[in-house]
């Protein structure tokens, strides 16, 4: 239950949700300080990015943004940031495409247990420490 997250400073509750609007709409909305909506480059995840961001922000978030996930060259985050600037949707983080992450999946390890220093894993890490400062 989100209610039992803390509520001081120091707490920090992430949740991982589906892509889908029915978390919001049961007041998922109501615990959180900031909402980020993972897109891929292309345009149906990107869209589907957009509406998550729009719902979240009628909902009452002072901070929504997107996060570009399995971004394999400058083609791929030049869509991203075409979308987000035509929109005016703020791009919080770009987590680079990373075969780590695949090879972790097959071992059935955790991506961080498997290579900290993967560069997938190094960009998340650059994107926390952008929500945790204030820059994201």
């Amino acid at each position: 239950m989100i209610e039992a997250a803390g509520d001081t400073p120091e707490d920090v509750t992430i949740l991982d949700t589906e892509a889908s609007p029915e978390h919001l709409s049961r007041g998922t909305a109501r615990y959180a300080d900031a909402m980020l909506t993972v897109v891929e480059p292309y345009y149906k995840s990107l869209e589907t990015g957009r509406r998550m961001a729009v719902l979240g922000k009628d909902l009452g978030l002072d901070h929504v943004a997107l996060v570009a996930n399995k971004i394999r060259d400058e083609r791929d985050l030049a869509a991203v940031r075409e979308f987000a600037t035509q929109h005016e949707l703020e791009l919080a983080g770009v987590i680079p495409f990373d075969e780590h992450l695949t090879d972790a999946e097959r071992a059935s390890i955790a991506p961080l247990d498997h290579d900290p220093d993967a560069p997938a894993m190094v960009a998340i890490g650059e994107l926390e420490e952008a929500l945790k400062n204030g820059r994201a």
